[in-house]
């Protein structure tokens, strides 16, 4: 068989959460799939490094595609005759979104619906283009793959879709994530935090991560007593949002947040690691990736009791409501002055990141893509 697969969020020093799921899961399946062909289909000049088998064929398919106009024209017009050419049999698309216009058996992953749930947190273009193409996809879609339980619940009951059409294929963490020595730690409390204890975020700096919710709560932690510690913000201000701007502006503490930037690698390890704990309280996730990140860091989690995070944290985190600033920052208290609380935690994060791995991601991925080739 011969498998088409949307490669266009494999960009070199430019990998986020669907990239990291698409890179991570597809060198994993590819190679224990020989007896298939697959043709990587990027937006522009690829990287060698994202050719990991010799049974891929890479091509370039232009435009680059950011702008929902775009993205329209690759995927219904530029991609059909291209798979109709290379005779595909099935076109696997790691994003979410397939095209419309082809009569190929298609497997898109639908990693969540914040832009159903959280609509005005996105670019007016952006969330009317996802709000009326994903019902059509989800449909269009031979079957479904999706990162949680939740998220198949959602897509089942908001696309009236048949659950049994959904493919449930968790996230996985990387191998990097590790914990760090004592020396490291306080190495990486002097780089980052100015030799202070701290809590850390780690992700995009939007909307939806609820970082104006996580500021105030920071202000309320620092209120409640002498504390030494700081904030550290890893990620990119990416649709910051007068909201965060706001509630920066008017903190008591501003002085004690610090951003990094984005990091990656062995530097968000040790960024996490180094930490008290993560602070992880976005409105929506599909998934939160982070949160299996710190406790393969083998740090305490503070996160949403909402959506998806309670299914990824179990009993290792503390769950907080994140509409409810006092709730987060009496978290900060009890891991901030709770030595045992906090080592119970990060005892049972060691247990609990034991049911992720991308090696079982690419276990269920691949099962999804023989049910979808076998399906009439």
């Amino acid at each position: 068989m011969k498998i088409a697969v949307n490669t266009r969020l494999l960009l070199k020093n430019k990998i986020e959460g669907i990239g990291r799921f698409s890179e991570e899961s597809l060198k994993r399946v590819i190679r224990a799939m020989p007896e298939h062909e697959f043709l990587f289909i990027f937006d522009r000049e690829w990287d060698e490094d994202f050719i990991f088998s010799e049974n891929i064929t890479p091509i370039m398919v232009s435009p680059p595609t950011r702008h929902p106009f775009l993205m329209y024209a690759w995927f219904e017009w530029m991609i059909p005759p291209v798979m109709r050419k290379h005779k595909c049999d099935l076109f696997f698309s790691p994003d979410g979104h397939i095209s419309l216009n082809s009569d190929l058996k298609q497997l898109p992953v639908i990693h969540d619906l914040n832009f159903e749930h959280y609509p005005k947190l996105l670019p007016k273009t952006v969330r009317n283009y996802y709000k009326f193409y994903f019902p059509k996809y989800a449909n269009k879609a031979t079957r479904i793959a999706t990162v949680s339980q939740f998220s198949a619940k959602d897509i089942a009951h908001r696309y009236q879709v048949n659950r049994d059409k959904i493919d449930v294929v968790y996230n996985g963490v990387s191998s990097e994530f590790m914990p760090i020595s004592e020396q490291e730690k306080e190495k990486t409390r002097n780089r980052l935090a100015k030799a202070n204890p701290y809590f850390v975020y780690a992700g995009a700096l939007q909307p939806r991560k609820n970082i104006d919710g996580l500021l105030k709560s920071f202000d309320l932690f620092k209120k409640s007593g002498q504390h030494p510690h700081k904030l550290v913000l890893v990620g990119e201000k990416r649709w910051w949002g007068s909201g965060a701007s706001v509630a920066y502006e008017d903190m008591d503490y501003r002085d004690d947040v610090l951003f990094t930037g984005r990091l990656d690698g062995a530097d968000l390890n040790r960024a996490l690691s180094a930490s008290t704990a993560l602070v992880y309280v976005s409105l929506f996730e599909g998934f939160g990736i982070p949160i299996l990140e710190a406790m393969a860091a083998e740090t305490a989690v503070i996160t949403s009791g909402i959506t998806s995070m309670p299914e990824v944290a179990g009993e290792a985190a503390l769950k907080v409501s994140p509409f409810d600033p006092q709730n987060i920052a009496d978290a900060m208290e009890k891991l901030a002055c709770d030595n045992q609380v906090r080592s119970a935690l990060i005892e049972e994060g060691k247990k609990q990141r034991e049911v992720f791995s991308w090696d079982r991601t690419a276990e269920l991925l691949r099962d999804s893509i023989n049910k979808t080739l076998d399906q009439a």
